[in-house]
């Protein structure tokens, strides 16, 4: 899983947005041969869009050769209902570009037979070939599309009842009367978003700072069903600052201290983090014209760099460096890390060895 991480909401939409753009744009869709994209609504994509259809006015960007599959929709509300999810997305995005009408896919929440409606809904998504990229964000509570906590990681669409988390989440956008938000809705399941070739997922703010940190660092788990993400070998998240907040200070924010700069207090990070970090040195990587064993010696040393950027100094470390021999484990660990970086490729290389002829040896005695 990779993890994009932006000071920002604005930025770090900014930059799934461009993600979406270059990925079609390299596709070089054709009617054909359309790009099919899986689309989310609700608040957190909302300025994705708002830079797509950017994009597009300035001539970035074409969709006349993209098919999309919606996420959700509710289930008794009618299609022109300012809430309804047809509305969210002409309000937000089709109405603005030139996407032809007939490669939009959003389920019918007022489909006759729902069953039908959702398995049809399936075959069409594999008729068109499956989706290429899904664009998706999650819920306070770790769920992804409706797919609400409990949900089978295996799952396809279907009809889904909401959890009271959701109806209290989504009763903003209906003047905040729990009665006016619809209990069932259609979505795709878990496995529908697993089988996409890549999933994007856009999360914004501390109020889901826990969902992230479940997601990214917890068990895959049916209670957090976004966390299945981790077994999927093309995911992205695509994250503020403020959603970081509940994440390992191991993983994210390793230390801090606040610094004058002209009469202005500032915050500084003291290490860099550790997944951004990892995206400067892919970003490094992917730009590197040096020889190939330059930039395997290159990568080595970022690599190394980054597990020494995993430690951390509190002020109680330097009290355990003067403790007679007795180690916390995360003293310990961090010695060792100290250790193996400056250990030299020859010199590990040999004490590794030493340490296997001396147990021939002895067994050989």
């Amino acid at each position: 899983m990779r993890v994009i991480i932006r000071d920002n909401a604005d930025g770090a939409s900014k930059y799934a947005a461009r993600y979406i753009i270059n990925r079609i744009n390299a596709f070089a869709p054709t009617p054909e041969k359309p790009f099919i994209l899986g689309l989310p609504t609700g608040s957190s994509p909302e300025k994705i869009y708002k830079y797509l259809v950017q994009a597009h006015k300035t001539g970035e960007i074409s969709f006349a050769n993209v098919v999309t599959f919606n996420m959700d929709e509710y289930v008794g509300l009618p299609e022109d209902h300012p809430e309804s999810y047809h509305s969210f997305m002409y309000k937000h995005f089709f109405a603005h570009v030139d996407i032809n009408p007939a490669n939009v896919n959003i389920l019918n929440g007022n489909a006759p037979d729902l069953k039908v409606e959702c398995a049809a809904y399936e075959q069409k998504i594999a008729l068109a070939g499956g989706i290429d990229l899904f664009l998706g964000g999650i819920g306070p509570d770790g769920h992804i599309a409706f797919n609400e906590p409990g949900s089978s990681l295996r799952s396809r669409t279907r009809v889904k009842t909401l959890a009271e988390d959701t109806i209290r989440a989504n009763s903003r956008f209906f003047g905040g009367d729990l009665s006016q938000v619809p209990k069932q809705a259609l979505t795709v399941g878990v496995q529908t978003v697993m089988d996409a070739r890549e999933v994007l997922v856009i999360v914004l703010g501390a109020n889901k700072a826990v969902a992230l940190a479940k997601t990214i660092e917890g068990s895959v788990s049916q209670m957090w069903t976004a966390s299945a993400l981790q077994m999927h070998e093309q995911a992205m998240i695509v994250c503020d600052d403020a959603a970081t907040d509940e994440m390992l200070v191991k993983t994210v924010k390793v230390s801090s201290s606040e610094v004058q700069v002209d009469n202005v207090r500032r915050t500084d990070s003291l290490d860099e983090q550790y997944f951004k970090s990892i995206e400067q040195v892919s970003a490094e990587q992917e730009t590197a014209t040096a020889t190939p064993q330059e930039r395997s010696q290159v990568r080595m040393d970022n690599w190394r760099g980054a597990l020494k950027d995993l430690r951390i100094d509190t002020d109680k470390r330097d009290q355990l460096d003067q403790d007679d021999g007795e180690l916390t484990p995360d003293s310990m660990s961090s010695r060792l890390v100290d250790s193996a970086i400056a250990m030299s490729d020859k010199k590990m290389n040999d004490f590794m060895f030493d340490r296997i002829g001396s147990r021939v040896s002895t067994f050989a005695a």
